[in-house]
C-alpha cells in the first residue's frame, strides 16, 4: 500500500463528546472546512465511502482532506474483511483519527452490497470484519448501529450484535436510537418514523460500561447533547440538526467541551474567513452551488434567513452572496 502524502505526525486521542453525524451529500470537506470556523473540537465524520471507492476507484479524490478540517473521522461502507483490513490501512495513512464501520444505512443500495444495516444481522460476521480492521490500524475502530431491524427490536438483538462486536476489538458504538424498518418504510422514512427509544440506548451503557456509547438520532440542540452526557453517556451526535442550524455551534467548544475558542463572533464574519477557501475551490472548477450548500441554513429562523437564501440561488461567488446582503 501506498503511503499518502497527507500523513499525519501522532495525533491526540479522540474527544466524542459532541460529533456531528456521518451524511450522504452533506458531511463532505465543503461542509467540514465551514464548521471547523463554528467549532474546533467537534469531531466530523466523512459521508459514508463505500469500500469499492477506497480499493477501486480514485483513492486521493475519496480520502484526502485537508488537515485544517480536523479532528475527522472516516466512515467506510463494506462487509469483506480483508477490504476493510486495507480500508484501515489508507485511513490511518490518509491521517483520519478514527475508521467507523457503518452498520445502519437502510439505503437500497446498501442492502443490495450487503452492509450497512444488514451488518446487525450476522453479528459474527461482522465481528470478523472489525477484528480484520483492528489488526491492521492503530486508529479507533469505531462502529454505528442501531437499536434493532424490522422484527428483530428486542434487548438481545442488540445485545448480542454488540457483544460480539466488541470482543473483536470495538470499544466505541455509536447507537441510532431508533429501529430499521426495511419492510414497508423508504431509506429517507426510515430517519423519522420509526419512534425513538432512547431508553435502549442509556440501558446498553448501563449493561456494557466497559464501552463507549454514543447516542444519536432525533438530537437538535447543544442542550439536549448536554443533557445525555451529564446522563452518563459517552457521547451525543448531532445529524440533521448541524446541517439545518450549524451557528448553534459556535458555543459547543464552550458548553460541551468547556474550551474558549477564538472563532468568528458574527455570522457574516465566519463567511469573510470562509470566503478564500471559496475563491480557492471555484478557481479550481468547482461549482458554487455545491460549495455553497453548506451555508444554506446560517441564517435559518433570522430576519435574513430568505434573502440569504436568494442570494446563495442568485450570485456565483461568496463576495457576491455577502454583497446582495449587505446591500441598501
Amino acid at each position: 500500500m501506498a503511503e499518502s502524502t497527507v500523513r499525519s505526525p501522532a495525533l491526540a486521542a479522540v474527544d466524542r463528546r459532541l460529533s456531528v453525524a456521518p451524511m450522504m451529500q452533506r458531511t463532505d470537506s465543503h461542509f467540514r472546512r465551514f464548521m471547523r470556523l463554528l467549532t474546533r473540537h467537534t469531531l466530523l465524520y466523512t459521508e459514508m465511502i463505500p469500500l469499492g471507492a477506497i480499493l477501486e476507484g480514485p483513492r486521493e479524490r475519496s480520502l484526502r482532506f485537508d488537515p485544517r478540517e480536523q479532528p475527522v473521522a472516516l466512515q467506510v461502507g463494506g462487509a469483506d474483511p480483508s477490504g476493510l483490513a486495507e480500508a484501515a490501512g489508507y485511513s490511518e495513512a490518509y491521517g483520519y483519527r478514527e475508521i467507523n464501520l457503518n452498520c445502519g444505512c437502510p439505503s437500497h443500495s446498501v442492502q443490495h452490497g450487503g452492509f450497512g444495516i444488514v451488518l446487525m444481522r450476522t453479528p459474527a460476521h461482522t465481528a470478523e470484519c472489525v477484528r480484520a480492521m483492528v489488526e491492521n490500524t492503530s486508529l479507533p475502530v469505531t462502529v454505528k448501529a442501531r437499536i434493532g431491524l424490522d422484527a428483530q427490536r428486542s434487548d438481545a438483538f442488540l445485545d448480542d450484535f454488540v457483544g460480539a462486536v466488541a470482543e473483536a476489538g470495538c470499544k466505541t458504538f455509536i447507537i441510532h436510537a431508533r429501529s430499521a424498518w426495511l419492510k414497508g418504510l423508504s431509506p429517507k422514512q426510515n430517519r423519522s418514523v420509526p419512534p425513538l427509544d432512547y431508553a435502549r440506548v442509556h440501558r446498553l451503557a448501563r449493561k456494557r460500561p466497559d464501552l463507549d456509547i454514543i447516542i444519536n438520532g432525533g438530537i437538535r440542540s447543544l442542550a439536549e447533547a448536554n443533557q445525555f452526557l451529564a446522563q452518563g453517556l459517552g457521547g451525543a451526535m448531532i445529524g440533521r440538526a448541524a446541517w439545518e442550524h450549524p451557528w448553534q455551534f459556535t458555543e459547543a467548544d464552550q458548553r460541551v467541551f468547556g474550551v474558549d475558542s477564538s472563532l468568528p463572533p458574527t455570522r457574516e464574519g465566519a463567511l469573510r474567513a470562509h470566503a478564500p477557501y471559496v475563491d480557492r475551490v471555484l478557481a479550481d472548477g468547482e461549482p458554487f452551488h455545491r460549495v455553497a450548500r453548506p451555508l444554506v441554513g446560517l441564517y435559518r429562523d433570522q430576519p435574513k434567513a430568505r434573502r440569504w437564501r436568494r442570494a446563495l440561488a442568485e450570485t456565483r461567488t461568496l463576495d457576491d452572496a455577502l454583497g446582495h446582503m449587505t446591500a441598501a
